[in-house]
């Protein structure tokens, strides 16, 4: 079954409201959690799952995303197997034009697609946070007979007017589809909660070619899955929820959308707690991604006699290549090759990749992108409006994201650092 079955992975939405992370690069390859990036989620979970056909169609601002997914995941798939990962970029073969929607970008590789003949279809976003096995859904949607089956989540009646929310039956069947309403309808006998749609589908690929090709020659339609196909459908085909089964074995399902800078501040902030929903320590379920040759990372000055100069981190994770050269890290998360200097302080803040700290610099609650140098004496995050008149971008919730603009330093290419220099700052 799994060998019938291909995977398509959107990946080629602008993330706007990431921004300013996403000025240079696409959302999915936004780094999360130190030495992730965010669309490592859903391609562990396709090759956790015992996926071996995937598809990863792009857009925007690709060329980081591409460059991770060559480097990181072919190792896992053999040709000689008729297995792929192929990234797809935009081939605007319509009129010249980007991707409509999320129909619209499965339509417009549909030759891409069939060429392999599936069985059934997978559709996956490539922004979310979260464990899945999708051979259960596939399963599922086998056993079931249906024409689609989408993946569903319970969230609060708040929350749930982001979502598309549907209404089902004993059988799971869906007989009713709101794309994000104001008034979403609650589940049966809870006033409280919703069901809603994870953007995960799967589709009999004979019946998804179908209704690609019938949407596109209507008028007026967005071209995508929540607002066009599944409405279209409910009444006059087998349309099945199916409940999202969490990965992580943990006393609460865990599923995060990171599109806001705060949701991503959040999602990070998650990891360092002492028994975090997310489990990146999973043996059964690893999360994989691009792992560079680095050396450990390594906490230096704290035997000369100077309380206030002693390279330390507390309740935070410290990548590969890191050096804490009498910094002090606590409640953070630090990305590969960061340097932080002698009485810098960091709390409560996401360093990107080839960061470095200055001397006496303290950040609190901030995100720093990729090579960026913070000078000596700097502080960021105690005064939101002097931030705001630096010109740094501030959160709704107050997070500061100092981005590779506002640095002298703006290489998104890892940054080597010689670890013969532990003691220079």
């Amino acid at each position: 079954m799994l060998r019938n079955t291909t995977a398509v992975v959107l990946a080629g939405g602008k993330g706007t409201r990431l921004e300013p992370l996403t000025l240079d690069r696409a959302k999915p390859a936004v780094p999360f959690g130190g030495t992730y990036r965010i669309v490592d989620f859903v391609l562990s979970n396709a090759i956790n799952s015992g996926l071996r056909r995937l598809l990863v169609l792009t857009q925007y601002k690709a060329l980081s995303l591409d460059r991770h997914i060559n480097l990181g995941w072919r190792q896992y798939f053999c040709s000689e197997l008729d297995e792929f990962l192929d990234v797809v970029p935009p081939q605007q073969r319509i009129d010249e034009q980007w991707y409509q929607g999320t129909a619209d970008a499965v339509y417009q590789n549909i030759f891409v697609i069939e060429k392999d003949r599936p069985e059934y279809v997978l559709i996956l976003a490539g922004d979310h946070i979260y464990k899945m096995n999708y051979l259960s859904m596939i399963e599922f949607h086998r056993e079931t007979e249906a024409d689609l089956t989408v993946g569903a989540l319970t969230v609060d009646r708040e929350s749930a007017k982001q979502f598309g929310v549907m209404q089902v039956n004993e059988q799971n069947r869906i007989v009713g589809f709101q794309e994000k309403p104001n008034e979403p309808k609650t589940m049966p006998g809870d006033d409280e909660h919703c069901f809603v749609s994870m953007g995960i589908y799967v589709f009999t690929a004979r019946f998804l070619f179908e209704q690609l090709c019938r949407d596109a020659t209507e008028q007026g339609s967005d071209h995508d899955f929540g607002k066009n196909i599944i409405p279209s459908i409910i009444d006059s085909h087998k349309v099945f929820a199916f409940p999202f089964r969490d990965e992580n074995r943990k006393r609460q399902a865990y599923w995060r959308d990171v599109g806001t800078i705060d949701a991503y501040y959040d999602a990070n902030m998650d990891l360092i707690e002492v028994d975090p929903l997310l489990n990146l320590y999973d043996q059964d379920w690893p999360i994989r991604t691009l792992q560079p040759n680095l050396p450990p990372p390594k906490f230096v000055f704290g035997s000369d006699g100077d309380p206030n100069r002693r390279g330390m981190a507390i309740d935070s994770i410290v990548c590969p290549g890191t050096i804490l050269s009498g910094g002090r890290v606590q409640r953070s998360v630090i990305s590969p090759n960061v340097r932080v200097n002698s009485y810098a302080s960091v709390e409560d803040s996401i360093i990107f990749q080839g960061v470095n700290v200055g001397r006496h610099a303290r950040l609190r609650r901030t995100i720093v992108d990729k090579g960026v140098n913070i000078p000596p004496e700097m502080e960021i995050g105690f005064d939101l409006e002097a931030d705001r008149r630096r010109g740094f971008t501030v959160s709704p919730n107050g997070i500061v994201i100092i981005s590779k603009n506002d640095s002298p330093s703006m290489n998104d290419e890892p940054t080597f650092m010689d670890p013969s220099s532990t003691v220079l700052r």
